[in-house]
């Protein structure tokens, strides 16, 4: 069963059992279609949590089983990104390799012919380990059915240093050969691209404080959409806030660096819907699904945001329901 509980200008929020779900009517109708699946599915957590998450041996096939889901959605040039953070052993301080595991499995299911294009680092130092050092960063894996997908980055550039800057505008450096071997030639670096190409180390804070901050261009999304407005308002309602997170700026970084406008972004594990969000931001169409009911309400807050120009409607509101959550009556 299959529930839509909203849908915005450019996609629709669906509470149910995603990967039942994709068995059925909702994967035909996506199949060949998504340009990118953007997800952070549940981590094997020693705990159980609310958002539901499975562990050992259970895991580890329930996460290979969705590559062979996943991979019938995509396009010939489309991408699936995962963020899969780290587990520990159950009453251990030690660093459990399920995740790795089931990242390896899920790549080289032979049934999904995906591979892994590149590994990113996201540093987050805002977690807690009273044991070990503090489990700083989580990893997000690119993987796509081609060799070739999708890709430009030249839509996530960062701001060139100000060395380069300085080296742009005097027309000069030490060209030559360099200790490495490579030869730099008189003019290599004398082209403004606009800026720099963008590590696959992404800072959600700065490693150094006191470095100029060169974060991808499209990490302003932070400071634009719905960081501030979603946490304050659920927090205003006394809406607990899902305990998992992604990070709109990671969100953004990959739609912009891997969709264009009109490309179909899906989010099979939405909790409070971040991937949405972004997706409509940067005008990209998106579908979510959620098992949970409640980070449904949740979710739909973001898109009360005065800054981002869509409108929510509740299929509900059509069949006789009073309610009416158009983005101005509900702002």
């Amino acid at each position: 069963m299959s529930d839509i509980r909203y849908e915005t200008n450019l996609g629709k929020y669906v509470v149910g059992n995603s990967t039942r779900l994709l068995a059925g009517k909702i994967g035909k109708e996506l199949a060949n279609k998504v340009q990118l699946i953007l997800t952070s599915p549940p981590f094997p957590l020693n705990n159980k949590k609310r958002y539901g998450n499975k562990q050992g041996t259970d895991y580890r096939e329930w996460f290979t089983h969705l590559a062979e889901v996943f991979a019938p959605l995509l396009t010939d040039t489309g991408s699936i990104v995962i963020e899969l953070g780290n587990a520990w052993e159950p009453g251990r301080p030690v660093q459990s390799v399920l995740p790795l595991e089931s990242l390896l499995a899920f790549v080289n299911n032979k049934k999904a012919g995906l591979r892994l294009c590149q590994q990113f680092i996201c540093y987050n130092p805002s977690r807690l380990n009273r044991i070990r050092a503090i489990d700083s960063y989580t990893n997000i894996w690119w993987m796509s059915k081609n060799d070739f997908p999708k890709a430009d980055n030249r839509r996530v550039l960062r701001p060139y240093s100000a060395s380069m800057k300085s080296l742009l505008k005097k027309r000069s450096y030490n060209s030559g050969k360099r200790p490495s071997e490579h030869q730099i030639s008189p003019e290599g670096f004398l082209k403004d691209n606009g800026g720099s190409i963008t590590h696959n180390l992404l800072e959600l804070e700065q490693i150094d404080p006191n470095r100029e901050p060169r974060l991808p261009n499209v990490f302003s999304i932070a400071n634009t959409t719905s960081n501030d407005f979603f946490t304050r308002t659920c927090r205003e309602r006394n809406i607990p806030l899902h305990p998992a997170r992604m990070p709109s700026e990671l969100a953004a970084f990959f739609i912009k660096f891997l969709t264009e406008e009109g490309d179909l972004v899906f989010d099979p594990f939405a909790g409070s819907n971040t991937t949405g969000f972004a997706a409509e931001f940067l005008r990209r169409k998106w579908i979510a699904i959620e098992i949970d009911k409640s980070y449904a309400s949740q979710s739909a807050v973001r898109f009360e945001d005065p800054l981002i120009d869509t409108h929510i409607t509740y299929p509900e509101a059509k069949n006789g329901n009073d309610r009416n959550d158009s983005k101005t009556s509900s702002s």
